[in-house]
């Protein structure tokens, strides 16, 4: 094969579209690219995207997670705790395979977790 993979966009699930926008623009810094309540949601930071389709079932989001990879962990670990929003298991912590990591839970308790590389990955 010769292909080079550029990028991952996870999918999440949301039961409220216009909430899950709110989060993410007001708390994470994304923006709003594309929003239709009881449809779909695309928001992008940078050169990241979220996406999130509307869900029903409260279950499939709050099993549910993706990996942000960052610059500046700790910055946005210290903007995150004033708000309130990490998640009380996933505090900042230096992990064994090699990065500094935390996680918070958006509306519907998909895990977002931030890291940062501290190895060669």
């Amino acid at each position: 094969m010769n292909a080079t993979m550029q990028s991952a966009t996870p999918i999440l699930a949301s039961l409220d579209i216009e909430r899950t926008v709110a989060f993410c623009c007001s708390t994470l810094g994304f923006k709003q690219v594309y929003a239709v309540q009881g449809e779909y949601a695309v928001l992008c930071h940078g050169a990241v995207s979220l996406h999130y389709w509307a869900c029903k079932e409260a279950h499939i989001a709050a099993n549910t997670a993706c990996r942000i990879q960052v610059s500046g962990v700790d910055s946005l670990y210290a903007h995150c705790r004033l708000l309130g929003i990490v998640h009380p298991n996933a505090p900042l912590a230096e992990k064994p395979w090699g990065s500094r990591e935390f996680g918070v839970l958006d509306p519907d308790k998909n895990l977002i977790t931030f890291y940062e590389p501290t190895a060669c990955n």
